[in-house]
């Protein structure tokens, strides 16, 4: 089992900056391909990126590549979700997952854990 719990969210004007965290407890996290998904109200959940289990492999939605950056300290179990260049259609509950084996997916039903969101606003 494992454990997620992310944080950082908050209210932002576009242009701005924010950096989520997602703490991971359970089992080994450097065992588990991570990503982060984004809901926003009346929408379905969509894919923000991914990471593989070493860190060293990323991937994007192409709505937030070169804005968004992900990174991964599997010492302290963490994974975090540096956000710049916010823009308001970026608002969302946003949410970290945890998924089984190597390869990453941008599928969320192919993930195993999820934590329970954190809410981005952005204002215009």
């Amino acid at each position: 089992q494992v454990r997620l719990v992310e944080s950082g969210g908050g209210l932002v004007q576009a242009g701005g900056s924010l950096r989520l965290s997602c703490a991971s407890s359970g089992r080994t996290f450097s065992m588990y391909a991570m990503g982060w998904f984004r809901q926003a109200p009346g929408k379905e959940r969509e894919f923000v990126g991914a990471i593989s289990r070493n860190g060293r492999n990323t991937n994007y939605a192409d709505s937030v590549k070169g804005r968004f950056t992900i990174s991964r300290d599997n010492y302290n179990n963490m994974l975090y979700l540096q956000m710049n260049e916010l823009k308001p259609e970026d608002s969302a509950v946003y949410y970290c997952a945890a998924k089984g084996g190597v390869v990453t997916t941008i599928t969320a039903d192919r993930y195993d854990y999820w934590g329970q969101g954190t809410q981005v606003t952005v204002s215009s």
